[in-house]
């Protein structure tokens, strides 16, 4: 029941981002106007892609005395799909087919990822909404233990939820859509800095501790089996893109907020509350080919979100992301399939 009542709240929620971010486009629009030296716009064009997509979502637990951590990882799916995009709305449909997939003893992940990332004119927003259940931690990465066994979880679920919007100053020379959604073509070097802020909220919890207790002396966050995080603060970044040959690019950006950070421990004999200001980390990466006709890339969107708990020495690292492989191909929109697309833009605002 609980993971339905969150599903239904996470929909509202992309809903009225959707809703409002594509007001927010229109209104803007026709107001800002970019150097077409620059970057290029392709209003008649429709986009249309074949990917390949994984999606992760990590939880790390750090030892105090040594560099040694237990990173709990879900078992999810490479994924093959097709897409299209039209000026800033995408529709991408993917399957985690079984030949892309190879069975192995790692247990099973129930999960939900509705993690989006947009691109509106002037603005980058990563959206997230993360229902996981089932983890595994690789052989070799616990001490002690056999080298080549897998530890399985089936119990550990993770809800991540946030949000981090940041406004892009120079828009007019730089395009985060020529790299990351592959409907414009930035034909000349740019960058921007990037001011916004992040919102964030989690909730990580097990029927026994994240530490095996074969091990537990040698962490200090023995017994924990439920962590309950909110961070939110102001952020800043750069991103720029680097074009060599009209063609060839490299795109990259790396933004940093500083956060006032709420976290609850719990364990079977212990809870305790700590309240610190500490940074998260979130990095997009793109590179390969792009033209008027044509865009063959890879991308990369992850999140990194340090969590600190009491006194500062109980740490645990959140991380999140999505791996893409893209060959995308822009083709004009006839004036039947453009008169269609003009009615989609006015039902989804």
């Amino acid at each position: 029941m609980q993971y339905k009542n969150t599903l239904i709240y996470s929909l509202v929620l992309v809903w009225i981002f959707l809703f409002s971010s594509n007001q927010i486009n229109a209104q803007v629009k026709k107001e800002v106007q970019y150097d077409s030296s620059y970057f290029k716009i392709y209003p008649n064009k429709l986009t249309t892609r074949f990917y390949f997509s994984q999606k992760y979502t990590s939880f790390s637990v750090h030892q105090q005395s040594a560099a040694n951590q237990l990173q709990y990882r879900p078992n999810t799916t490479l994924n093959m799909g097709v897409g299209a995009t039209w000026h800033n709305f995408s529709l991408n449909l993917a399957y985690g087919f079984g030949f892309l997939n190879r069975t192995t003893e790692r247990g099973k992940t129930k999960y939900l990822d509705l993690q989006g990332h947009f691109y509106p004119h002037k603005w980058v927003v990563d959206w997230y909404g993360q229902l996981y259940k089932g983890f595994y931690i690789s052989p070799g990465n616990i001490p002690y233990t056999p080298a080549n066994a897998y530890y399985v979880r089936p119990d550990i679920h993770v809800s991540l939820f946030g949000i981090a919007p940041y406004y892009i100053l120079n828009a007019s020379r730089f395009s985060y859509n020529a790299g990351m959604i592959q409907n414009e073509w930035q034909k000349k070097s740019a960058g921007s800095l990037l001011l916004g802020g992040e919102l964030y909220y989690s909730v990580i919890k097990g029927d026994s501790a994240f530490v095996p207790s074969a091990i537990q002396q040698h962490y200090a966050q023995k017994g924990i089996n439920e962590i309950r995080y909110a961070g939110f603060g102001p952020g800043i970044g750069y991103a720029y893109t680097l074009v060599a040959a009209k063609h060839l690019f490299v795109l990259g950006s790396l933004a940093a907020a500083v956060q006032l950070n709420a976290l609850t421990e719990t364990g079977k004999l212990v809870s305790q509350q700590t309240v610190s200001v500490k940074p998260t980390y979130s990095f997009r990466m793109a590179a390969g080919y792009n033209s008027d006709s044509w865009n063959c890339s890879m991308n990369w969107v992850g999140n990194k979100t340090p969590m600190f708990g009491i006194n500062g020495t109980n740490r645990y690292d959140m991380q999140t992301g999505n791996y893409r492989f893209i060959i995308a191909k822009k083709i004009n929109a006839g004036p039947h399939l453009q008169k269609q697309l003009i009615k989609l833009n006015r039902i989804l605002p």
